[in-house]
């Protein structure tokens, strides 16, 4: 019989059940579920001091430089309300209400904050606060919360049903040797996320230095061998735009992928892991068929930047165009120019004209840009191909790291 006690899966050297606690008898240190005053009054209140001298507000962020955490204010003259809420490393957050069951773990501190409105602070001097950390991540005490949380226009769960709410825990050496591990693998995941963020920025400046200014001609950066001065081309000359539309019912395409803007992640081209066959989408409506090498581009919302190249054969969403180059542009070149700066304004700003921003045949017809050789473009095509295809890696090692501390929080934890 299944000992729903023991974790499947344990470190070496440990063995034995776990304790079932309520949460209300693990944490010694956690404040009231009120709120302090609005975000909007704490937030004038800070204006009105200097940083010098009294008080002033921060957010923590993450690895990724992303804003992560409530907001927190330096324990100081004028906030005596808050001193009850100073935390330090290691002490875990959580909001209260609207967006209900989020935790954050305190990083190391330069001095002493205090806790902002709608948040709730947690600790525990009995237990490893790593290892409550990540308890509190697990599916269990996700869904625990869900059942306990009052809906609403702001959903919010009061200390009470908090507090009831049950898990379990092994020894403190079995908890320390746990968040250890839960924290080593964040920080490699950290480290992956800012590979990836360095290799999305380095793209961009690229892409800044690789292609004329604005009012010129010539690039920053080219590759060694290349001179002269770029020409200007017509979209209308240079890109067809397939009218390829087929019927999806007839049953012939039913085993092809079906691509639309929602299945293609914002400017980076990357084809995202929710792609289903014709069949699946029970398709009723006109799409476009495109063959591997065509650049699927989003005309709906043109701000998200849509766009792909896929590596095979499918039909494409009527909310998207499928574009082939022509008339001495290569395709490689094509898709990178979509990715540029200036395509981006101008197709933000026609898009705007109407109701639902949408890029209309007309208004890419419109479009021209500059150009070197087609050498150059296969040069410059192929460099960002490479460029691509390492972000992709990256991109998928970090998706690899996610999904494996997924799983270990499921076979780890009760």
């Amino acid at each position: 019989m299944e000992n729903n006690r023991v974790p499947e899966v344990l470190f070496a050297g440990f063995d034995g059940e776990w304790k079932e606690q309520k949460l209300g008898e693990i944490f010694d240190v956690h404040t009231d579920f009120v709120s302090n005053g609005s975000f909007q009054a704490l937030k004038d209140n800070v204006k009105l001091y200097t940083q010098e001298n009294y008080a002033y507000m921060i957010r923590l962020q993450d690895a990724s430089n992303n804003w992560k955490g409530p907001w927190l204010y330096t324990d100081k003259t004028g906030f005596d309300f808050l001193k009850k809420s100073t935390v330090y490393e290691n002490d875990i957050l959580m909001s209260d209400r609207g967006t209900i069951g989020k935790f954050f773990q305190v990083p190391k501190l330069n001095k002493p904050m205090t806790l902002s409105s709608n948040a709730v602070l947690l600790r525990s001097s009995k237990n490893d606060n790593s290892f409550i950390y990540y308890m509190l991540n697990t599916k269990n005490i996700k869904n625990q919360i869900v059942i306990r949380t009052t809906p609403g226009v702001q959903p919010m769960i009061s200390k009470t049903e908090f507090k009831k709410i049950l898990s379990s825990l092994p020894l403190i050496d079995e908890q320390q040797k746990i968040g250890s591990f839960f924290k080593k693998l964040d920080e490699t995941i950290a480290l992956h996320q800012q590979e990836l963020d360095t290799l999305k920025q380095t793209k961009q400046g690229f892409l800044q230095k690789m292609f004329p200014k604005e009012g010129e001609t010539v690039p920053e950066i080219r590759f060694p061998g290349f001179s002269g001065e770029w020409e200007e081309r017509k979209w209308s000359e240079t890109v067809d735009i397939s009218t390829n539309m087929v019927d999806p019912k007839t049953g012939k395409f039913d085993e092809l992928p079906h691509i639309g803007p929602g299945n293609i992640e914002s400017f980076s081209g990357r084809i995202l892991n929710n792609v289903n066959n014709v069949k699946e989408e029970n398709l009723i409506s006109g799409k476009f068929h495109f063959n591997a090498g065509d650049i699927i581009y989003g005309k709906i919302n043109p701000q998200l930047g849509k766009y792909a190249m896929p590596s095979f054969n499918g039909l494409a969403s009527a909310d998207a165009y499928v574009l082939k180059a022509r008339e001495g542009i290569s395709q490689s070149f094509l898709f990178v120019i979509l990715q540029g700066i200036d395509f981006y304004k101008y197709s933000v700003s026609v898009s705007m004209r109407t109701g639902m921003p949408k890029i209309n045949r007309d208004e890419l017809n419109q479009y021209s840009y500059l150009s070197p050789s087609i050498e150059e473009q296969t040069q410059i095509g192929n460099f960002f191909k490479q460029l691509d295809d390492t972000i992709a890696l990256q991109q998928k090692e970090l998706d690899a790291l996610k999904e494996t501390k997924k799983a270990f929080l499921q076979k780890m934890f009760i």
